[in-house]
């Protein structure tokens, strides 16, 4: 089982849109038992908050299923928890470092390191509001991730 870890800022609007989008891929292509996916705040800012309710309807407009998710914070334990710990812009991965410390087994990365875009970052749609562009960025990595992983999976289907 590969375990992924999305983290953004406050864990209500990019990560957890990722948690949705590359759950929602998986469960379509029926491979979700291969994976544990879930998703954390650098921040304490909206910790048990839901979904920020303008990326919520940018997510159901592209048919993404929303689970009844509560913001969470990384944890420093979370580093051994996951295999890939993917963050969206160089704000979260600062706060990745200060919270996970070093990164030997490299699986910090950001998500458009997927899509072919090693410097691509995602903005964060609470400041720029473009939620749906946002939830286009994030597919796109997403489904990027999923391609580059399938190679590693047992049985390296590429379903």
């Amino acid at each position: 089982m590969i375990r992924i870890l999305f983290v953004c800022h406050g864990n209500i609007c990019r990560s957890v849109a990722a948690q949705y989008i590359f759950q929602n891929i998986i469960n379509i292509r029926k491979i979700e038992d291969r994976f544990l996916v879930d998703s954390a705040a650098t921040s304490t800012e909206e910790i048990g908050s839901p979904v920020y309710p303008p990326m919520e309807h940018a997510l159901r407009q592209s048919g993404v299923p929303i689970g009844n998710h509560r913001a969470r914070r990384l944890q420093k334990s979370d580093y051994s928890k996951y295999d890939l710990i993917i963050g969206m812009d160089e704000e979260n991965a600062y706060y990745m470092r200060q919270i996970l410390g070093e990164d030997p087994k490299n699986k910090v990365h950001f998500l458009m390191e997927y899509a072919g875009q090693p410097d691509k970052r995602i903005d964060d749609p609470w400041y720029t509001r473009k939620f749906d562009l946002c939830v286009s960025e994030i597919t796109e990595g997403c489904i990027g991730l999923l391609e580059h992983l399938a190679g590693q999976m047992p049985g390296g289907s590429r379903s």
